[in-house]
């Protein structure tokens, strides 16, 4: 049996796959560990129950998560590239259907909203914002390796995915959306 721990990165480095060690503060293990994060909080919003449609759906969300970090875990030009499959287009644009689907569910804001409601909307505005995160980690990187444009598509069509879900979730379980008041 072999053991997790492998004592590799007790100073401080990781392994990327197909090879090479870099800083476990490198901004390319930044943006993986938080696509990592953001995987782990749909999981949880996964574990507090989501109705049918929105179960699929983060399930699959999740699969493609788990492949973008895969994509940025991999330098370009390693044989282990052509192993991992890629970011496809078609991804960002069903999330864009299933906002518009959505959408069409939902009554228009006339105000901001805070992050909250149902425990499944909570935990999807939680996702949401650790997806910002993650979009923001990925742009500090593509500034210094190249980086498929479609990662970045793919990540800023599933925060916008992620509120407007939350508020379905919301609307779903008969529960109103918080509105944002400003304080006197």
């Amino acid at each position: 049996m072999t053991s997790i721990y492998t004592k590799t990165g007790d100073q401080g480095e990781t392994g990327l796959f197909g090879g090479g060690r870099i800083g476990k503060d490198d901004p390319r293990v930044e943006a993986y560990g938080e696509v990592d994060e953001l995987n782990a909080a749909l999981g949880m919003a996964r574990s507090i129950g989501l109705d049918p449609q929105l179960e699929a759906l983060a399930a699959e969300i999740q699969a493609q998560l788990f492949t973008l970090g895969a994509v940025l875990a991999t330098p370009s030009g390693t044989k282990a590239e052509t192993h991992i499959p890629k970011v496809r287009p078609e991804w960002s644009i069903a999330l864009e259907r299933a906002i518009d689907g959505f959408d069409r569910e939902l009554v228009p804001l006339q105000q901001f909203i805070l992050p909250g409601g149902s425990p499944a909307a909570s935990h999807l505005h939680l996702a949401r914002t650790i997806c910002r995160r993650a979009e923001r980690r990925v742009v500090s990187l593509s500034r210094s390796i190249s980086i498929e444009p479609q990662l970045l598509v793919y990540l800023n069509r599933l925060s916008d995915l992620l509120f407007v879900i939350a508020r379905v979730a919301n609307h779903r379980a008969g529960v109103p959306d918080v509105p944002w008041s400003p304080p006197a």
